[in-house]
């Protein structure tokens, strides 16, 4: 008698996480931007933004800046060097997060985009550009790996998919509105000034982060936090692999005097890419075994299915269609507003409800294995500029879903403390998968540069979703 009366009154968990009595009845419902939560929300979303804008600006800039510096052969490391860099400062991220705690790698993160901003800003030669850009690398490393870490640590787990529909809206503004502040930026007083002024901002930014900050303090090293801990040598092999393989394409295949010197580094790149692929990555990640290597495999093969066709898209707009760079840049507007879209809708109640993660997941395979139709038929001149359109804007919906499905997994999987790996494992894997599109695509492009046609884009497209169909046979295993 006396345990059932306590038991009706003892809050519990819902289905979808949101507390609730023994009876069923719902206890108030929190909310991401309510007094309690908001010091962390608003600092986040802050963080986001700034990091969009810099995005978004900085890729805007970057042939201006390259141009500038009498360094348009240097555009590939320019383009490459922070994705090295980052793949290394994720591993780092993930263990020191473990060990410190969010707080003191968020900071670090801070400071290292700082100085990475005014050594790009300051840059004499391409040289140092190409080192800025690399510092930006192990900034943006650190910055995702913790911010996402705290974000999980200081909000109740039903609030973690509003968190990401955050993240996804607060890149909407900066992908209308970065590449014109960047524009008129350079205008008035130079493209020194777009990698200055994110700088600028870190301070107001910083202020509004610090709340939020102080309310997660520094987490004390968990007993065991080194059993396992995912080595750093593979790391920095797979990060290596990956610059042999961005400079060893257009060196082998842009009809220049160096094939040989360019075969003999994809020859290199690809031998250390497979024999520090296995080790870099949760074991088990390439076969897809159930619980989180086969979450840091969906997220790779994610990553390839929709960035091998969003990152040559404005190439193929500009080749098949003729349109203008400001035409071309509408695929970025599409991308960042029909993610957040998708997002939003993930992060319903409802929704969350009513479909688990591997469900979320599938359903946004789907929808960007179906709209990304759209951009091949588009390349191949099948169809015109708005179906094509249309058919890229079901497919980013479709990244909306799926992305933040495999994020909040990770934290579902992982213990707390080993969520720093986790996340560090599953950012490696997105990295690989960017880099893998950037390479292979990069290198048809280079082999047919002087004769780029559609069918070039086609082919390009028609594997990456490809990717998402085996990502589909891949979701049941999402859970241990």
């Amino acid at each position: 008698m006396t345990t059932t009366s306590h038991a009706a009154t003892e809050p519990g968990t819902g289905p979808d996480g949101i507390p609730t009595h023994a009876d069923g009845a719902r206890t108030e419902r929190e909310r991401l931007f309510s007094a309690k939560h908001l010091p962390v929300a608003a600092g986040i979303v802050a963080l986001v933004t700034l990091g969009a804008f810099e995005n978004r600006a900085t890729i805007a800039i970057l042939p201006t800046a390259a141009r500038a510096l009498d360094g348009l052969a240097w555009f590939g490391p320019a383009n490459a060097a922070p994705m090295v860099t980052f793949m290394v400062a994720v591993v780092v991220a993930g263990r020191w997060v473990d060990r410190a705690g969010a707080r003191t790698v968020l900071v670090t993160g801070l400071v290292t985009f700082v100085a990475a901003q005014l050594v790009t800003a300051a840059a004499p030669s391409m040289a140092v550009f190409v080192l800025g850009r690399a510092i930006s690398g192990v900034a943006e490393g650190l910055i995702d790996v913790s911010t996402l870490v705290f974000a999980a640590r200081a909000l109740p787990e039903h609030l973690r998919a509003k968190v990401f529909a955050t993240f996804a809206a607060a890149w909407i503004v900066p992908s209308l509105v970065g590449p014109g502040v960047a524009g008129v930026a350079e205008s008035l007083v130079g493209w020194r000034l777009v990698f200055l002024l994110p700088s600028l901002l870190v301070a107001p930014l910083f202020a509004v982060l610090l709340p939020g900050l102080r309310r997660v303090g520094s987490a004390r090293p968990a007993e065991g936090t080194d059993a396992g801990a995912a080595p750093l040598a593979p790391a920095v092999g797979l990060a290596a692999a990956v610059a042999l393989l961005s400079v060893g394409g257009p060196l082998a295949f842009d009809g220049g005097p160096h094939h040989t010197a360019g075969l003999a580094t994809l020859t290199i790149g690809s031998l250390a890419l497979v024999a520090t692929v296995r080790s870099a990555l949760p074991a088990g990640t390439l076969t897809a075994a159930r619980g989180i290597p086969a979450v840091v495999a969906l997220r790779t093969l994610l990553v390839i299915a929709f960035g091998g066709i969003g990152g040559f898209l404005p190439l193929m707009l500009d080749v098949t269609q003729g349109v203008g760079p400001a035409v071309a840049g509408i695929s970025l507007t599409i991308t960042g507003v029909f993610w957040a879209v998708g997002s939003a809708v993930h992060s319903l109640d409802a929704v969350q409800r009513r479909l688990d993660a591997a469900a979320r997941v599938r359903l946004g395979l789907t929808f960007i294995t179906v709209g990304g139709v759209g951009p091949v038929l588009l390349s191949l001149g099948i169809v015109g500029l708005v179906p094509g359109m249309v058919g890229w804007a079901l497919a980013a919906t479709g990244m909306g879903l799926a992305s933040p499905s495999l994020a909040t997994e990770i934290f579902v999987l992982a213990p707390e403390h080993e969520q720093g790996r986790a996340t560090a494992a599953s950012q490696v894997g997105a990295s690989l998968g960017s880099a893998l599109t950037t390479v292979g695509g990069g290198a048809l492009v280079a082999a047919r540069h002087d004769s780029l046609d559609g069918g070039v884009f086609a082919l390009i497209m028609g594997m990456s979703l490809a990717a998402a169909v085996i990502a589909l046979t891949v979701t049941s295993r999402m859970r241990a």
